[in-house]
Formats: structure tokens, C-alpha cells, sequence
């Protein structure tokens, strides 16, 4: 890696055009009369929530023996665990995962 007096120099070399910050042009509008139908942006959202897809849930779960129950309690707790490591300053998950364990 080069040190800090070697990329100075050939920061000195380059010009003002390798340099420069290109953006994408602007562009013009071309016909500034009002459209003949005219709409709200009520009308915008409610299309926008009936073209939306529903929400795909897993299917309930009925734990039958033993064995699904721990490998349910060993997920779960998983996803505590994960859940803490990414935010570990937020008490409130940490009071979610012992509310868990307590039940």
C-alpha cells in the first residue's frame, strides 16, 4: 500500500476531469399542460395497497412430543440469541427473551 506522501503526488498528476463528479443531465419537460384526468394521491396509495401482494405466513405449528418441543425451544432461542448479539444495548429484547423463558 502506498504511503501518505505517494498518493499526494498522484493526486497532483490527476486533472480537474478525472476528478470530476459526473451527474446525469436534467431533464426537461417537454408538455406542461394538465393531464385531462386528474388524481389524488389517496388514489395513488389505494392502488399501490390493492396491488400488494399478501403477506405468505408459516403454517401453525402443533408440537406432538417431546423431541419437537426441544427443537422448537433450541430455535427460538436461537433467534433470541441472534437478536440480542445485533442489538445488545436494547433492553427490550432482552426483556422478551426472559418473558420467553419464564413461560
Amino acid at each position: 500500500m502506498a504511503s501518505g506522501k505517494d498518493s499526494d503526488r498522484t493526486l497532483a498528476y490527476m486533472t480537474r476531469k478525472d476528478t470530476e463528479v459526473k451527474l446525469p443531465r436534467t431533464t426537461r419537460v417537454k408538455n406542461k399542460t394538465p393531464a385531462p384526468v386528474q388524481i389524488t394521491a389517496e388514489q395513488i396509495l389505494r392502488e399501490a395497497r390493492e396491488r400488494q401482494e399478501a403477506e405468505i405466513r408459516p403454517p401453525k405449528q402443533k408440537i406432538t412430543d417431546s423431541t419437537e418441543l426441544s427443537d422448537y425451544r433450541l430455535g427460538r432461542r436461537k433467534e433470541f440469541e441472534d437478536q440480542i448479539r445485533r442489538a445488545r444495548w436494547n433492553i427490550q429484547v432482552w426483556v422478551k427473551y426472559a418473558q420467553w423463558e419464564e413461560s
